[in-house]
């Protein structure tokens, strides 16, 4: 039996999701949960086989989720399901241990399949978007990617660095480092570029 911990912030697909999955045989689901930090709750307590989450949740992403998962050492291995074909993401994915990538308009078996061969032990990803992941590398340092984060909020400089807890200059001048990275004319073209391939 493969064990299942399911992270979708959006509970109609998450139902639909769960009931998908328990019409599978070999496959359970421990636990459903809306957002990230519930994720990461959950595989702690339930320790499954697989996590299954969306990238962009509230709380933390299902990326950091996995990049936790991987920092702990823990044998859950993650699989994403997302909207997002992009690059970056991917890229992302892979860099925090990822094993699957897959587009929520996959038909369900693929998702089951794609199970099955992580549960085993090997990976399963969309292979035209693994060879577009090695493409254009994303520029941005942690930091720019978290303050550019926080411009895609609608915070203002001055509530960012008061959120990060650095100085208003410095956020200025991660925004002035992203913004010349990214070819952008303002702070918020940096944020969309940067949310368009994929890169926060």
């Amino acid at each position: 039996m493969i064990t299942i911990v399911l992270a979708e912030d959006q509970t109609m697909l998450r139902s639909a999701l769960v009931s998908l999955l328990a019409m599978e045989k070999d496959i359970e689901v421990l636990a459903a949960v809306a957002d990230g930090n519930e994720a990461w709750q959950a595989v702690q307590q339930q320790r499954p086989d697989v996590l299954v989450t969306d990238i962009e949740m509230p709380g933390m992403s299902g990326i950091e989720v996995a990049a936790r998962i991987r920092d702990r050492s823990l044998e859950t291995r993650t699989v994403i399901i997302t909207t997002f074909a992009r690059a970056g993401y991917l890229r992302r994915a892979l860099e925090a241990g990822v094993r699957g990538y897959l587009l929520k308009d996959a038909p369900t078996e693929q998702l089951a399949a794609a199970l099955r061969t992580v549960h085993g032990g090997g990976r399963a990803i969309d292979p035209e978007l693994a060879l577009e992941a090695w493409g254009e590398a994303d520029p941005l340092t942690d930091r720019e990617r978290q303050v550019l984060r926080l411009v895609g909020e609608g915070l203002s400089n001055r509530d960012i660095a008061k959120r990060l807890n650095l100085a208003a200059g410095t956020v200025r001048n991660y925004l002035s480092e992203a913004m010349s990275k990214l070819d952008a004319t303002s702070r918020i073209e940096a944020w969309r570029t940067a949310h368009q391939k994929g890169w926060l």
